[in-house]
């Protein structure tokens, strides 16, 4: 009867810690995916940068410090994704409305956008955020801060490229690192995207689209990091 016993226990046993080992390992995948879903990723600190903006005032992200920020790369002429990312940028700032919540919109056409022009534009935009600046200086340096930020915009010297650029937003913190979500795969997106969509997953973009999964995100994420 003994060993009828332990083996009858030997047997519970053989099933029991295989069950155990899995609850644990489903309990370890919910809290990983649970982590994901409510952290985000640092993906490198913010490049130094310094320019006017429409009220002929120097910032630097320096100045930013202390504030969570967008920031984005335009031109005041731009005849497609520009007014879209403009206006996605406006609902934002309207949704956000914080005194702790900025915007850097940073024209890739500094000879046409002056201060006194980018003044107008924001106007025109909606831009009533103090904390919202629409920026020029020199082309070169433009192109070296987007580069640094890794969001594509068109070399200078080509002409049929000089005003090309991506319609990606990047999100910084408090701290000036920037920051992002993870997909659904668990890895970083590292950039948000400023356009329209046809389908409520963002997959194809769409000028006249009524979707706008990022700028949804994008507003979640930016509360989560003012709070």
């Amino acid at each position: 009867m003994s060993k009828n016993k332990k083996r009858t226990n030997s047997s519970k046993n053989k099933i029991i810690i295989p069950v155990v080992v899995f609850a644990l390992l489903f309990v370890a995948i919910g809290f990983g995916m649970s982590y994901f879903k409510k952290n985000l990723y640092t993906v490198m600190k913010v490049p130094d940068f310094e320019l006017t903006d429409q009220n002929s005032k120097a910032i630097s992200n320096k100045d930013m410090l202390g504030k969570v920020y967008l920031v984005e790369f335009f031109f005041s002429k731009c005849p497609t994704i520009c007014p879209i990312m403009n206006q996605n940028m406006k609902y934002i700032q309207n949704e956000i409305n914080s005194p702790d919540f900025g915007i850097i919109s940073i024209s890739i056409d500094p000879e046409n956008d002056t201060s006194e022009v980018l003044k107008n534009h924001a106007k025109m935009v909606g831009a009533t955020s103090p904390n919202w600046h629409f920026l020029t200086g020199d082309r070169n340096y433009i192109g070296n801060i987007a580069d640094k930020f890794n969001i594509y915009v068109g070399d200078k010297e080509d002409e049929a490229e000089s005003l090309n650029h991506s319609g990606m937003i990047a999100l910084v913190d408090k701290e000036g690192n920037l920051r992002c979500r993870f997909d659904e795969n668990n890895m970083p997106i590292l950039y948000y995207s400023g356009l329209n969509y046809e389908d409520e997953k963002g997959k194809t973009p769409n000028l006249r689209g009524k979707y706008h999964p990022d700028r949804e995100k994008l507003i979640e994420d930016i509360r989560k990091l003012l709070n």
